[in-house]
């Protein structure tokens, strides 16, 4: 049984900086993570994706230079680093896991998804 939790959201101003947690349980039978946002009206969007035994990463092009996914094997954590938050930004962030080592950008390709951590960016 694979249950992801988040934490780490929270309300902050345009410039400042946040770092999620996803703390992830049956790691073993997990290949993939990722981190995912939904904004208020809009579709989810992938935005950050890394592999546990390479570390291979992938962002969104929007967050690139700002955002930096990171993983500690020996925790079972997966950590999304925000940096220069802008109130484009502002969503639930969820984290997934898929088992199969594909480092997709479709939410479809995950298998499990924690329940999400608001962030909220003001101007």
């Amino acid at each position: 049984q694979v249950q992801l939790v988040e934490s780490g959201g929270g309300l902050v101003q345009a410039g400042d900086s946040l770092r999620l947690s996803c703390v992830v349980s049956g790691r073993s039978t997990t290949a993939t993570m990722a981190w995912f946002r939904q904004a208020p009206g809009k579709e989810r969007e992938f935005v950050a994706g890394i592999t546990w035994r390479t570390g291979i990463t992938r962002y969104l092009e929007v967050v690139k230079g700002r955002f930096t996914i990171s993983r500690d094997n020996a925790k079972n954590t997966v950590y999304l680093q925000m940096d220069s938050l802008k109130p484009e930004d502002t969503a639930v962030y969820y984290c997934a896991a898929d088992s199969r080592g594909r480092l997709r950008v479709s939410g479809n390709d995950y298998e499990y998804w924690g329940q999400g951590t608001q962030v909220t960016v003001s101007v």
